[in-house]
């Protein structure tokens, strides 16, 4: 027992410490590019472990979260194009939206289980990519540039180190949010329709207002990772509310262990990482990737987290045992 609570204490601190170290050894060996890729993949990683509150929490497979990493974007990108560049209206506007459309998207869904679920929020998700698409005054399907990043106070997120700095304190304040509400009576509740929704509903609670709940939190916090994305890359485009941004989103929290806590920040380290790795080595990268990624899987039942809970009782000799539900 203590021996798992010290590794759950350790693995954090090595992530987020090696996180911190990024800026500084990119500037000390002269690679600015690194501080960009590894902002990238804090950002994805916030917008997965959005999605590992509705997926992994609340057994509700989405296959529309990028809709909400779009509209964050979006919230960047068009108010910018008039002349705003207060990133306070940005976050009000990115926030309110994203929650917004995410409580009638989750209204709609949850009527509905299984496939159909799936498919109606994939279906949103195409909506909202056709209506940018279509509004041509905004660039249309070419994207439209960001005229001016986001400005808080005079902290501007245009700027690599202070976006960097942002996404990190970000991510923390997520994981560390996901961590308490996992064992939260909230937490518990959600947990617990997602294994037999009619048993919670028949103690009083109604389990499909805690999965819409859920699934609101979770727009909501995606949409911010699109706020950040915008202003890393200076322009929103509607492929980022494309299906196939969904799907990587679903891989990274499988990837890196489904309704764990730290899962969704390993598993967009390893899938971009690896993406990255590969495209240095073979433009025919995804023939490689794609199978690595399936074997993965299949080897680590609760992904990567489940194999670092394993490690140790595998290395003393005892018989492996699946990760408890309270997992890292």
């Amino acid at each position: 027992m203590n021996s798992l609570l010290h590794r759950s204490a350790v693995l954090p601190l090595l992530l987020f410490g090696g996180f911190a170290l990024v800026p500084f050894v990119a500037t000390a060996v002269e690679q600015p590019f690194w501080i960009s890729f590894f902002a990238r993949i804090l950002i994805y990683a916030i917008a997965a472990s959005a999605l590992n509150l509705a997926l992994g929490y609340g057994g509700l497979v989405s296959f529309g979260h990028a809709l909400f990493m779009g509209l964050g974007s979006y919230a960047v990108a068009l108010p910018a194009f008039h002349g705003i560049a207060s990133g306070w209206v940005h976050l009000a506007l990115c926030v309110g939206v994203s929650a917004g459309v995410a409580l009638a998207v989750g209204a709609i869904s949850l009527r509905t289980s299984g496939m159909a679920f799936i498919m109606i929020t994939l279906a949103f998700a195409q909506m909202g990519y056709f209506l940018l698409v279509s509004l041509k005054q905004y660039g249309g399907d070419d994207g439209l540039p960001v005229a001016a990043t986001s400005q808080f106070s005079g902290f501007d997120l245009g700027s690599t180190l202070p976006l960097y700095a942002t996404a990190l304190v970000v991510l923390a304040l997520v994981t560390w949010w996901m961590a308490k509400l996992r064992a939260s009576p909230f937490g518990m509740a959600l947990r617990g329709a997602r294994q037999n929704a009619r048993r919670i509903n028949a103690i009083g609670l109604e389990a499909r207002r805690l999965q819409l709940v859920a699934f609101v939190i979770s727009g909501a916090i995606c949409g911010l990772s699109g706020l950040l994305l915008a202003n890393l890359n200076a322009f929103a485009s509607p492929s980022s509310l494309a299906w196939t941004v969904s799907g990587e989103l679903i891989v990274m929290v499988v990837l890196g262990g489904i309704g764990t806590v730290l899962g969704p920040v390993i598993g967009a380290l390893v899938f971009l990482g690896l993406e990255e790795l590969l495209k240095g080595l073979t433009e025919h990268w995804m023939v490689i990737f794609g199978p690595l990624i399936v074997v993965m899987a299949l080897v680590g039942k609760r992904g990567i987290v489940g194999l670092i809970d394993l490690w140790p009782r595998a290395r003393r000799g005892a018989a492996p045992v699946v990760a408890s539900e309270g997992g890292l």
